[in-house]
């Protein structure tokens, strides 16, 4: 389905609250300014509260699973607004509540 591009200003969540970041954005490609994102880099959390039954167990890392299927950049697919991404080492999803709307792909 087309999405808007995902950036490196995008709002990105764990499922608990933790704020999500890139670790390799794009600085050949930008929209509004910023860096786009592509999927094989995954996303570091900070701030995740997840514990399980008083045992920590914070969301560390993220991997994205979908990505656009019609656009590449460096030979790697971008991430659109319905991208999908794992939180290791709990397996919770991530949330991409904001991101730049002027730039679609499929």
């Amino acid at each position: 389905m087309p999405g808007f591009l995902l950036h490196q200003g995008a709002v990105v969540l764990c499922a608990h609250g933790g704020q999500a970041q890139p670790t390799s954005p794009n600085p050949k490609v930008t929209v509004s300014g910023m860096p786009i994102v592509m999927q094989p880099a995954p996303y570091t959390v900070a701030g995740c509260l997840f514990n399980i039954s008083g045992a920590p167990s914070p969301c560390v890392t993220a991997n994205w699973v979908t990505a656009a299927t019609r656009i590449i950049s460096n030979g790697m697919p971008v991430l659109l607004l319905d991208s999908q991404a794992i939180c290791v080492p709990n397996g919770t999803p991530l949330m991409i509540t904001t991101t730049q709307t002027r730039v679609t792909g499929i």
